[in-house]
């Protein structure tokens, strides 16, 4: 694994192909959240329904807006995720605010 400046880890599972994804792009993605022990959170991963981000819109977590920089279609990246990384401003019932998060996540399409 390798490690951002913010305390992001990081490790590339497959590499992707064209152009790379940058700030101000929409973007769609498949994306499985988890703890550390392996329990399952939240996943689309095994559905026909990726989800549309903005790169850098507040739209997702800092630590995969950080992660989304810099991929490519195709691409499979692992990040494990420290808890201000992944601070937001509502918590699903099944997510500790405090939690290291392991998240898988593809970028099906830059749009």
């Amino acid at each position: 694994m390798h490690q951002s400046p913010s305390g992001l880890q990081y490790k590339i599972v497959k590499k992707g192909h064209g152009p790379q994804a940058k700030a101000g792009q929409d973007i769609l993605l498949f994306e499985t959240t988890s703890y550390r022990n392996g329990q399952v959170l939240y996943s689309n991963e095994n559905t026909t329904s990726p989800v549309k981000v903005l790169i850098g819109g507040n739209q997702a977590t800092k630590a995969v807006d950080e992660a989304l920089l810099g991929m490519q279609e195709g691409e499979i990246k692992l990040i494990v995720a420290p808890p201000h990384l992944v601070k937001r401003k509502e918590y699903p019932s099944n997510v500790h605010p405090d939690s290291t998060l392991v998240i898988k996540i593809i970028l099906h399409k830059i749009l």
